[in-house]
């Protein structure tokens, strides 16, 4: 009887451990629900609309965080405070400088993987013009970056569609040259802090034909990142416009296997 019975607690055991481990991977398995979309410099974010309404679609509860642009601080600020709002574990995807915006925000608990798109992705003491020296960008050879009086910086609206979104529609670009946010020239050159690409996992898409950020500076980020990277060949700076379906692929794939 008393062998029966130790059977009996080794297989109740055993079933419990079983159910146990499935338990944790139907969890790893189930995609992250929320996604936080933050926009870089010279645009705001109207640009993630193709992007939104396909993980709209998909299922997932989607926040664009605006920010204003004025300063460093102030955009984390309003990033974290987009992130607060948040209802459990979440993916934050940054375009441009707002890589560098995430890569500060993304230490947040809730914070559970980071996307890159086209993006900065600095390590501690970094900054964005530092590394843009090491890899120039193709707009560094011209004067179409400009600055007004008040020390905001912004890019030529008649160069605008070339150097930006040279793959969008030329009316849409001609609009969104008009249209873009000035950015204070003080956000290129903060140090970057601790940054949550060394403890949570990340993922990138390189856009190939970028002008403003050197493909190759991409590269240099995602690998040094270790970051699930793909590449979207001929894309310009404005990528998540451009190819929506793969940038929102490689989200949906990071909410996937990020695990909460």
């Amino acid at each position: 009887m008393k062998i029966k019975n130790n059977k009996s607690i080794f297989l109740t055991t055993a079933l419990a451990l079983a159910l146990g481990a499935l338990s944790s991977q139907a969890m790893a398995a189930t995609p992250v629900h929320n996604i936080v979309l933050v926009h870089g410099a010279w645009v705001n974010g109207s640009g993630w609309k193709p992007v939104y309404d396909i993980l709209v679609k998909d299922g997932y509860h989607v926040s664009v965080a605006e920010h204003p642009l004025t300063s460093f601080d102030d955009d984390v600020t309003a990033v974290k405070r987009t992130v607060d709002m948040q209802d459990g574990p979440t993916i934050l995807v940054g375009h441009s400088y707002g890589g560098a915006i995430i890569t500060d925000v993304g230490n947040d608990p809730k914070v559970v993987g980071l996307v890159y798109i086209a993006a900065h992705a600095l390590d501690q003491g970094e900054t964005e013009v530092s590394n843009g020296k090491l890899y120039p960008n193709a707009t560094s050879k011209t004067n179409d970056v400009k600055k007004t009086a008040d020390d905001f910086l912004y890019l030529d609206p008649a160069h605008y569609p070339a150097d930006f979104a040279a793959d969008l529609p030329l009316k849409q670009a001609q609009f969104e040259a008009n249209a873009q946010e000035l950015t204070a020239a003080s956000v290129f050159t903060v140090p970057a802090g601790q940054p949550a690409w060394k403890t949570k996992p990340s993922w990138y898409a390189v856009a190939t034909a970028d002008r403003i950020i050197n493909p190759d500076l991409e590269r240099m980020y995602a690998k040094r990142a270790n970051s699930h990277t793909i590449e979207v060949k001929g894309a310009s700076h404005s990528v998540y416009e451009s190819h929506p379906k793969e940038v929102a692929a490689l989200i949906e794939q990071a909410a996937t296997h990020a695990v909460p």
